[in-house]
């Protein structure tokens, strides 16, 4: 599990493999102080596991359904990534339970200044649109943000001077795609409500409006 508070940026070292099965070299510093093989980094919010480190980058795998769900065919060598470690048992909450699990993609529609803040408007499929609440929460780029307006087929994000800096959100243009995860915990309820079960044994919308909710 990540939290969505980017531990520095890396840069793509090499891009390696054919097709939709690659193998990418990251190099970076931070998130390599403590990095063992097999451990996971999330790379633009990406869950990948480390297949070969140095003191100045590691090696992660690519397998096709990661390449098709993500935005990873867009990188190339010089890119910049959002790197963050997994979070470690006892170690503190900052974002919000992220998993490193992209649900999909979606495109910068615009960007624009507001006083010390930065905003991002988002296009994306319903799929994910239907799990966008004002004021929750949503992972983009694996960094850990708050969904500030909502329309049909897009929503806006607003960035704190700090989170412009210390991320590659702000360099991103207009038409550029971006990772998205939804709130783990709303797909959960989304498919506990779903499953129209036995009130003896669980729970229905039916059992759920005669206990009053």
């Amino acid at each position: 599990m990540f939290t969505g508070i980017v531990e520095e940026m890396g840069r793509i070292e090499r891009v390696t493999g054919a097709g939709k099965a690659l193998k990418l070299i990251i190099a970076c510093r931070t998130v390599l102080e403590d990095v063992h093989l097999g451990d996971s980094i999330a790379v633009n919010g990406i869950c990948l596991t480390v297949t070969e480190c140095n003191k100045l980058s590691f090696k992660a795998d690519i397998m096709p359904e990661t390449y098709r769900s993500t935005s990873l065919a867009t990188l190339k060598t010089g890119s910049k990534v959002n790197l963050e470690r997994a979070l470690p048992l006892g170690g503190r909450l900052g974002g919000h339970l992220v998993s490193g699990h992209i649900d999909g993609t979606g495109i910068i529609l615009g960007k624009r200044e507001e006083d010390n803040a930065l905003w991002l408007d988002i296009q994306t499929s319903q799929d994910i649109m239907k799990y966008m609440i004002l004021k929750g929460s949503v992972c983009i780029d694996g960094t850990s943000l708050t969904v500030s307006a909502i329309n049909e087929s897009a929503f806006s994000i607003s960035l704190i001077p700090h989170t412009a800096k210390t991320t590659i959100l702000a360099e991103k243009n207009l038409g550029d795609r971006v990772n998205i995860e939804c709130d783990v915990l709303a797909k959960y309820v989304e498919k506990l409500m779903s499953v129209n079960v036995n009130p003896q044994n669980g729970m229905s919308m039916e059992w759920i409006k005669e206990q009053g909710y």
